[in-house]
């Protein structure tokens, strides 16, 4: 098996973060590693029940079927795990059920899985673990913690994703001068940057590789949106960077401060990512939703 094509998206994915393992994590916490062990083991030819991103995942590996030149597959999923291969049987036997196409994983035994994220030339790291999740931010990966969600899956083929702006899909640069100045200052400061880009995010790469996708297909399956609590007049600059970017982004929504939720509900999201827990907190009630850790004092 060959590696990945240059323009494969490839997305690294936890177990928690694809099925639900809720019942086995509860088993691993109360009673310990061995218990967990047993557990899995015993129930190896027991179904896992779908988690949060797996709706998601289903629609990124549908694309490969809908391709135009008959190549290597844009989408690629991986399977980084704690598990390790013994316990990973009941998980690769839930894919193969499921008709998912992943190959590849990296089982490590309790170890945290962040360090395989660039051997496999991953675009994008989810997780329902907060520590793995910091860690491959801190090295320069595009990742999110999966909240849990009661959020329905979307009825319909078009992949859906929305991202949060500052700290997001751009740095936090704007962002530091709002928390420590007030909305005043930040105001006023990007009012007189508005022709200077944003310096790029820790998503900017996966909403690029989105774009080419996008690019690539006729008909694209795809439909990305920007969900910010930016207002005018600070939204010039947010558009003139996207510009400068050459990234197009098919709606965007400069709400003020208004909650997020029910607008992400409306445009139908498969997955939302934010930086600011609060806005996860109400976003995954209506949405499946990824937070995106940033060093800054609570909220």
């Amino acid at each position: 098996m060959s590696r990945p094509s240059e323009n494969t998206l490839v997305i690294a994915i936890s177990t928690r973060a694809l099925f639900d393992l809720s019942e086995s994590h509860r088993v691993f916490v109360e009673e310990g590693i061995s218990a967990y062990c047993r557990y899995q083991i015993e129930r190896e030819n027991e179904l896992l029940p779908p988690g949060v991103a797996f709706p998601m995942v289903q629609k990124f590996l549908a694309l490969n079927d809908t391709g135009e030149d008959g190549g290597a597959p844009c989408v690629e999923i991986v399977l980084i795990s704690r598990n390790s291969a013994d316990t990973g049987l009941r998980i690769f036997n839930s894919i193969e059920h499921y008709g998912l196409n992943i190959t590849r994983a990296a089982f490590t035994s309790g170890g945290s899985p962040y360090k395989y994220v660039k051997p496999f030339g991953a675009d994008l790291f989810l997780s329902a673990d907060p520590e793995d999740v910091a860690l491959a931010l801190s090295i320069g990966h595009a990742a999110a913690t999966i909240l849990p969600s009661e959020a329905q899956e979307q009825p319909n083929d078009l992949l859906k994703i929305a991202f949060d702006g500052d700290s997001v899909l751009f740095s936090d640069a704007s962002d530091r001068i709002y928390r420590e100045k007030g909305i005043v200052e930040f105001a006023e400061h990007e009012r007189k940057s508005a022709r200077q880009p944003l310096p790029g995010g820790p998503f900017k790469n996966f909403l690029s590789a989105l774009h080419r996708i996008q690019q690539e297909r006729s008909d694209s399956p795809i439909r990305t949106a920007l969900v910010t609590s930016r207002a005018a007049p600070a939204h010039e600059r947010v558009i003139r960077t996207l510009r400068a970017w050459n990234i197009r982004i098919d709606e965007s929504y400069f709400l003020g401060g208004m909650d997020k939720g029910t607008f992400l509900k409306c445009f139908g999201a498969d997955i939302f990512f934010d930086d600011h827990f609060p806005h996860c907190d109400t976003a995954r009630r209506h949405v499946p939703t990824g937070h995106v850790p940033v060093d800054r004092p609570p909220d």
